[in-house]
């Protein structure tokens, strides 16, 4: 696999302060390139970009899925069960806004995950899973 990101994302923030805070103080992402509207963050290997957009901050609309509103618009990334704990004891650590605690899903059936979203200061829902079974990422 390539040392390049494998993705950029763009999102709004109502404060870049609070972003820098949040990703790169409480996630522990590593800053790049910034301006007085934008920053850069390594989002363990993936370029995301934190842009000064107040007005486009909102929580926005969620679905139901296993008894828990989930977020509709989110992003995240995908751990081992080691990073995923240590992750979730960081969040909780640094008193992080949980939408949704983390939690096992589908115990011993197709998919077992552990699985958690968060809220960074602007709103923006962030979901975290590790698989039992990296194979298993699309199973049905």
């Amino acid at each position: 696999m390539s040392d390049r990101p494998r993705f950029h994302l763009a999102f709004p923030v109502h404060d870049l302060e609070a972003a820098r805070s949040f990703y790169a103080g409480t996630l522990g992402c590593a800053q790049g390139r910034e301006s007085d509207h934008w920053i850069d963050f390594d989002f363990h290997g993936h370029q995301i970009v934190a842009h000064l957009s107040p007005e486009l901050c909102e929580t926005g609309p969620s679905n139901a899925v296993d008894g828990k509103q989930v977020p509709v618009r989110h992003f995240g990334l995908l751990l081992d069960y080691d990073g995923f704990d240590a992750l979730a004891e960081r969040l909780k650590k640094a008193g992080a806004d949980f939408v949704i605690e983390p939690y096992l899903r589908f115990a011993g059936e197709p998919g077992e995950q552990k699985t958690m979203f968060v809220r960074d200061p602007s709103g923006n829902a962030l979901e975290f899973k590790a698989f039992a079974d990296d194979g298993q990422v699309f199973a049905t």
